[in-house]
């Protein structure tokens, strides 16, 4: 699966969509290779206001557990509900329908710091 390039990404494998001060958030499809199929997801709390690199979220797969990380810093105001009862739609739709959470950005300076699809791409390959 080819990486987004509209999308910007973090080195622990966490995507944003920016879309004027909102961000939807979601894995990478590298991350959910590596995670193999995610059978359940704790979802953030909405309105709870979180930091940049903040655990806020928790992806458990048959092979381990692991947390998601606020890739900017702002208020929770959507959570992917359909992840409840159906997780494999991160496997399945990692840049679509498996997003898991949506944040009002609090700082639009953060995103500067995040990586390109070209960036991120490197990271994961180990291309320098």
């Amino acid at each position: 699966m080819e990486i987004p390039k509209v999308l910007k990404y973090v080195k622990t494998h966490e995507w944003i969509r920016i879309e004027k001060e909102m961000g939807t958030v979601g894995i990478t499809d590298y991350a959910q290779k590596q995670l193999t199929d995610v059978v359940f997801v704790e979802l953030p709390q909405i309105g709870k206001v979180v930091s940049k690199g903040e655990a806020v979220a928790v992806l458990e797969s048959v092979k381990s557990v692991s947390d998601i990380y606020a890739p900017v810093s702002g208020e929770i105001t959507e959570v992917n509900k359909e992840l409840e009862n159906k997780p494999g739609l991160i496997n399945e739709e990692p840049y679509g329908k498996g997003w898991i959470f949506k944040l009002k950005i609090k700082d639009p300076k953060e995103l500067d710091s995040l990586l390109s699809a070209g960036e991120y791409e490197k990271s994961v390959t180990g291309d320098r």
